[in-house]
C-alpha cells in the first residue's frame, strides 16, 4: 500500500504517459516488467501503474526513500537498456515529483 501522508514523506513520482494507439498494452506490460527491477533498487517502497479504460493512458505512482536513490536506479543500465523500445511505444512521457498537501480518508 501506498503511504500517502503529510508529515515524514517519501519522494513521490507520478508520471502520465500516452502510449501510441492501441500500444497501451505493451507498454504496460514493459512499465511492469521495469516495475520488477525497481522494486530490487534500493531505496523502493512502492509502485502503482493506472491504465485509463480508454486505452490512452497510463499513470505510473512510485515511492521512493529519497530522491537520490530514486535517480540512481533511473539511470542504471539495466534500467535504460530497453528505454529505446519504450520511446517507440509513447507520444508522450510526462513525469514530476510531488508531495502530498492533503489526505482525507474514509475512516476519518
Amino acid at each position: 500500500m501506498p503511504h500517502i501522508r503529510t508529515d515524514n514523506q517519501p519522494v513521490t513520482q507520478i508520471t502520465v504517459i500516452e502510449p501510441e494507439s492501441g500500444k497501451q498494452a505493451e507498454a504496460l506490460l514493459l512499465m511492469t516488467e521495469r516495475a520488477r527491477f525497481l522494486a530490487r533498487q534500493p531505496g523502493f517502497i512502492s509502485v502503482r501503474l493506472h491504465r485509463s479504460l480508454d486505452g490512452h493512458r497510463i499513470v505510473n505512482y512510485i515511492q521512493w526513500q529519497s530522491c537520490d536513490l530514486l535517480q540512481s536506479a533511473h539511470k542504471s543500465p539495466e534500467f535504460r537498456k530497453e528505454w529505446n523500445h519504450f520511446d517507440q511505444l509513447t507520444d508522450e512521457i510526462d513525469a514530476h515529483l510531488y508531495e502530498v498537501a492533503h489526505v482525507m480518508d474514509a475512516n476519518r
